[in-house]
């Protein structure tokens, strides 16, 4: 695109009206607005320029130089203008088709983006899942933002008549000289169009498919309150199938038929029902005891840690959630007799301010733990919880209580650790007793902390082929 309008022919008065840079960016950047929002900015600050210039040129002195002339073409019904600006009043540009699909994909683009944010998503999900939808009105804005054939070039025709080397340097003398007729231009076809008509096309199919499987029935077989407000809902659906880790959105139509909110799995796919924990912390979640729809299950990347001899799952507060289903799906593996697993040893590590929220996590890691030393494997799974946030007086229990055969917080064997992990200590004992492994590290929670794990991943990871290397996977936390 860019060389067609740098060396094209048909361009050339198109270029000195406007400048090549200009047209470049109109061109280029009405698919990338889509993507990226630094270039639709620049896109949008190149529309600037290109009235100013438009503008600039549509003044006194019609005959003064090219760009004047040129602006004054298509005056008379036989003529095709170059320069949309047909008056002194630049806000009717505004009023064609362009301006008023400019107008409401960018206004649709400013909302879609300020209300993409984590605060917004976290503390407003409710104006983030309406304005998200208004990318339906950006496509088609953007459809039909070409149709009006702001950029224009010389026809063929003309070019063969016209003599552009000789004529761009003797405008006055167009339409009196053979040689040098009046320019002739037409606007360019729409394109956008076609690039977009695609994704609609299968967007409508997967919006289709994910109505007709929420419009099965879900029967909520067992519901479990757990203390801290988490309530556990087990349901069956028929044709559910589901690997450890991955989510599903719920539709509650007591409160609105049109609003979905993801929930990790926290049951094992090789259980006959499947569960969600949901902590109670707002109306949308209260009224959850009311009837609902299911829409998934989705991927994420916990799926991948049975293609790991090591696999280390590490987690940072409610970010525990996708690791319930994957703790027991690896224990209904473990116990099957039919079933090998590649993985040989699993490290878990929570990272928590405190328990009582997630008492129902500390139940599981409890029975894991029981049936792992019945069956004697209690060194296939190796947990260590950290503890964030604790005062004087639960120290001081602590202290009383330490030599005590079970952990005086959470009631494990394990002893719970206070304050945090040393990442190059804990990376550095994992390169040290896996030589050689290959190491699936997965992660759920904050991005600070996302960070440094996989800093620590490419730190530890040996540069030779036959050394232990770290693979860092992170979850939708």
């Amino acid at each position: 695109t860019f060389l067609l309008y740098e060396r094209g022919e048909a361009y050339i008065y198109t270029r000195a009206l406007l400048g090549v840079r200009e047209i470049f960016f109109r061109k280029k950047l009405f698919l990338e607005a889509v993507i990226n929002n630094a270039e639709s900015f620049i896109h949008i600050i190149a529309h600037l320029f290109n009235i100013e210039r438009y503008h600039r040129s549509y003044s006194p002195g019609a005959m003064e130089n090219l760009q004047i002339r040129l602006s004054t073409i298509g005056q008379n019904c036989s003529e095709e203008y170059l320069n949309p600006i047909r008056t002194y009043n630049t806000v009717e540009l505004l009023s064609s088709i362009a301006g008023i699909s400019g107008i409401i994909i960018t206004m649709a683009l400013i909302l879609m983006v300020t209300s993409s944010t984590e605060f917004i998503i976290k503390s407003f999900y409710e104006v983030f899942w309406f304005t998200h939808h208004l990318f339906i009105i950006f496509f088609i804005g953007l459809a039909i933002h070409g149709v009006g054939r702001i950029v224009r070039g010389q026809t063929s025709e003309s070019l063969r008549d016209h003599n552009v080397t000789y004529c761009k340097d003797h405008q006055k003398e167009w339409g009196d000289i053979p040689q040098c007729p009046i320019p002739q231009f037409v606007g360019n076809e729409p394109v956008a169009w076609k690039w977009i008509v695609g994704p609609l096309f299968f967007y409508i199919c997967e919006k289709l498919i994910r109505f007709c499987r929420s419009m099965q029935n879900v029967v909520i077989t067992k519901v479990i309150v757990h203390p801290s407000r988490v309530l556990e809902l087990q349901m069956k659906k028929h044709g559910f199938h589901s690997h450890p880790g991955q989510y599903i959105f719920l539709q509650c139509p007591a409160i609105s038929h049109f609003q979905w909110h993801p929930f990790t799995l926290t049951s094992a796919p090789e259980e006959e029902h499947f569960s969600v924990h949901i902590r109670t912390v707002g109306d949308w979640t209260i009224a959850l005891y009311e009837a609902f729809a299911v829409d998934g299950p989705f991927g994420t990347a916990s799926k991948d840690m049975f293609y790991y001899e090591v696999s280390v799952f590490i987690a940072a507060g409610i970010g525990v959630t996708p690791f319930a289903s994957v703790l027991k799906s690896i224990w209904y593996k473990y116990n099957d007799l039919k079933m090998t697993m590649k993985v040989k040893r699993v490290y878990f590590y929570w990272i928590c301010r405190d328990t009582n929220a997630f008492e129902w996590f500390v139940d599981l890691l409890q029975s894991l733990e029981a049936q792992m030393i019945e069956i004697g494997k209690s060194g296939f799974l190796s947990y260590h919880i950290f503890l964030t946030g604790w005062d004087e007086f639960q120290a001081a229990h602590i202290a009383m209580h330490f030599k005590g055969n079970q952990d005086v917080i959470t009631g494990l064997k394990q002893k719970t650790f206070y304050g945090r992990p040393n990442w190059n200590k804990e990376f550095k004992h994992f390169a040290g007793d896996h030589p050689g492994a290959s190491i699936g590290v997965f992660f759920c929670g904050p991005k600070a902390l996302s960070s440094v794990l996989h800093k620590m991943c490419n730190l530890y990871s040996s540069a030779d082929p036959r050394g232990v290397h770290f693979h860092y996977n992170k979850e939708n936390g």
